[in-house]
């Protein structure tokens, strides 16, 4: 009898690879050919009024590109087993990750009412599957599927209230009176869905980028909304002090059911 259990290539396994390293060469598709850079577009120049995120915020991206690209190439090795992880995330990241190169190509061409429903359909695909919980079979398939995408699922969780705020600005939806209010409740609808998914699901790494992006707002907002950026400060240590207790009280980690 044969001892080879590994697990034969997928078409979810080659979309999950394609799908990372599509959406990993986009921005450096556009900036080698000098495509208009998502900064420079008409979409952020004319409606980032409302609620903005410090430029450093951004550079997480360079740490989740990195991160889904190593989860594509543990779940297409051969001996990676077939788990409930992937199971659940493998097809939702795949939406996932086109999705960020489609919101990239979106925005570039300033197609703003499409990145809304880009970003927030990506957010939503994988909110949805991390918000029930479910065992993982071992500390290496955690840090190599559900982390990078659960650090995917936080960072666009933040950037659709962003995103959807400066849309609505642009096209005059929010104007200077009511701006405020409105980076207040998209902070505040953030931090409530943030520690809400935490708390049911005991994921830990999910609220981590949310509290990032929420930092990076107070420091883009003490200056013009200092009461908003407190908020956004006050949000982020409640989602940090949410993933220490969840990580310290009861991991993502959980036994599998023994088999009867």
């Amino acid at each position: 009898m044969s001892n080879d259990t590994s697990r034969k290539p997928t078409i979810r396994t080659v979309a999950i690879v394609l799908a990372a390293v599509i959406a990993a060469g986009t921005p450096i598709i556009q900036a080698l050919t000098g495509t208009l850079s998502v900064g420079q577009s008409d979409l952020v120049t004319s409606g980032d009024a409302t609620l903005r995120a410090a430029a450093y915020a951004f550079s997480i991206w360079g740490l989740i590109y990195g991160a889904l690209l190593a989860f594509a190439v543990y779940q297409a090795l051969p001996a990676t087993q077939e788990s409930p992880s992937l199971r659940r995330l493998g097809w939702p990241s795949v939406v996932a990750m086109l999705g960020c190169s489609a919101w990239l190509v979106a925005t570039t061409y300033d197609a703003r009412l499409a990145t809304v429903a880009i970003i927030v359909v990506s957010a939503a695909v994988l909110c949805v599957p991390l918000a029930r919980r479910y065992p993982v079979q071992h500390r290496i398939d955690f840090w190599l599927i559900c982390a990078p995408v659960s650090m995917l699922a936080g960072w666009l969780t933040v950037a659709s209230a962003i995103n959807t705020l400066t849309v609505l600005t642009g096209f005059g939806v929010i104007d200077a009176v009511s701006a405020p209010a409105w980076a207040a409740a998209g902070v505040a609808l953030v931090a409530i869905i943030g520690l809400w998914l935490t708390s049911v699901s005991r994921n830990w790494v999910y609220p981590l980028p949310i509290a990032w992006g929420l930092v990076a707002v107070g420091v883009a907002e003490q200056a013009d909304r200092p009461l908003v950026a407190l908020m956004a400060v006050i949000s982020a240590v409640g989602l940090v002090g949410m993933a220490i207790w969840v990580s310290t009280h009861r991991s993502l980690l959980l036994p599998l059911p023994r088999q009867q």
